[in-house]
């Protein structure tokens, strides 16, 4: 049943987005209080305690509304608009990982590792590559896929150094790679909030990001070039195939990108709605340009079906932020909140240095960083008129998707954290200072950037 109430959820918001008729979003709210009942039943975790927080609070605010306006009560249904768009990307991103699978370039990026390593400083380069390219597409799924094929050659090192090494190696790889990466929800999200150019926002975050690769793997080579280490091949690697799936992949991207510009621009819905809808028929169509179209055809619809069944976390905690969120816009609690923000704009880099620090403190507290940003969306409302676009991407981007290199609540610390049987606290200490290196400095560029675009 839930993997028809979700799909049917986003059936409804995209037929939203093309009709203006007054009964469907009231239709689309009643079935996200049907798929909030059944997720809830399926959620667990951090994604249930927070849904219900979350949820309990809205209510809260929502019956404090009704009282003060003499809003009907029916009024409960407009409420959950805000989250839908992430849910929808959530559902189709499937179709992208298993092409990725299918394609069996996870299999040759992965060989990569075998290639003429002999020390850890040039292992932690090979790895951060290899990681920085899955995670593009596989998305999570790439810290355990990396892990496993990290742990035999690993267990060279000490334990500590091990731990250590994954830690900083995948976590920071990994977000450095979702920064830019337009498949990333929180990238699609902040571009549709700051109504910024993907195109434009690209050659900026991308130098960024090259920036910190090179001081990150500066860092490494001073711990780990003195250690060595040997690699067992377990395959005969041809480079030249390696090669060429690595080229496929970035032409895909690029593909992607532009189509979905395309679109955006003819339909006028944003980049993130323009996303949702190109990705299931870019994905056949891609499987079939590299000469996969029926496998990939046999594959990907049973495994979209059952990572849709597993998305009960995502709806659970999404629809009850996103009620939340809705609430606190019709309450005099968005007023108080809006004032820190307004009373710092006018001094633009204390404005993005509070951004930052409000991404920081929620992210230590247990919020996820798209509620965070759906939140905050909010808030800055009226401030983005008079604000740079492309400034603030950089600003909302980079200090949102920082933490998963250290939030202890965030899926890629948790999950690394119980595949090594460590505390996410204390792996999330290896990153911090590193985390708030990268805010820091992508605050002070985006606040030079202010004065040029």
């Amino acid at each position: 049943m839930r993997f028809y109430v979700y799909v049917l959820l986003i059936i409804l918001y995209i037929a939203s987005n093309f009709t203006s008729s007054p009964v469907l979003p009231f239709i689309t709210g009643m079935v996200a209080i049907i798929g909030l009942i059944v997720a809830f039943f399926h959620a667990s975790g951090i994604y249930r305690y927070s849904g219900l927080v979350f949820l309990s609070i809205g209510v809260c605010l929502y019956f404090i509304n009704i009282l003060k306006d003499d809003l009907p009560w029916y009024h409960l249904f407009l409420h959950f608009e805000s989250m839908l768009g992430m849910l929808s990307l959530f559902l189709v991103l499937p179709f992208i990982n298993t092409l990725i699978r299918v394609g069996k370039y996870d299999k040759n990026l992965n060989l990569l590792l075998q290639q003429g390593i002999k020390n850890v400083s040039k292992l932690y380069r090979r790895s951060f590559l290899v990681c920085h390219l899955l995670g593009l597409f596989l998305n999570i799924a790439t810290i355990p896929i990396l892990r496993n094929s990290l742990k035999k050659t690993l267990q060279q090192i000490p334990k500590k150094s091990q731990e250590k090494f994954y830690t900083q190696n995948l976590l920071r790889s990994y977000a450095l790679c979702l920064i830019w990466n337009p498949l990333e929800v929180m990238v699609v999200t902040s571009l549709d909030i700051t109504n910024t150019d993907y195109f434009k926002f690209f050659p900026i975050i991308i130098l960024i990001v090259l920036l910190f690769i090179l001081v990150d793997w500066l860092l490494s080579h001073f711990k780990h070039s003195r250690t060595v280490i040997e690699v067992e091949y377990k395959d005969q690697i041809n480079l030249v195939k390696t090669y060429k799936k690595i080229i496929e992949l970035i032409l895909l991207l690029l593909v992607l990108v532009l189509v979905v510009t395309v679109v955006q621009r003819f339909l006028d819905k944003g980049f993130l709605f323009s996303m949702v809808l190109v990705i299931i028929p870019i994905s056949f169509l891609w499987a079939s340009f590299i000469g996969i179209g029926k496998r990939y055809s046999k594959v990907a619809v049973p495994q979209w079906i059952e990572r849709t069944k597993e998305l009960s976390n995502y709806y659970f905690m999404f629809l009850s932020a996103g009620f939340l969120v809705g609430m606190i816009s019709k309450s005099k609690l968005i007023f108080f909140l809006q004032t820190i923000f307004i009373e710092t704009s006018d001094h633009r880099l204390l404005f993005y240095l509070v951004i930052g620090g409000y991404f920081l403190v929620l992210s230590l507290i247990g919020f996820h960083p798209l509620v965070s940003l759906t939140l905050i969306a909010t808030l800055l409302h009226p401030l983005l008129p008079s604000i740079s676009s492309v400034s603030l991407a950089v600003v909302l981007i980079t200090c949102s998707l920082a933490s998963v290199m250290y939030s202890p609540f965030n899926l890629s610390v948790s999950l690394l954290a119980d595949q090594l049987k460590l505390n996410s606290y204390r792996m999330g200490r290896w990153n911090i200072l590193f985390a708030i290196s990268f805010m820091i400095i992508c605050i002070l560029i985006a606040y030079q950037l202010s004065f040029i675009i």
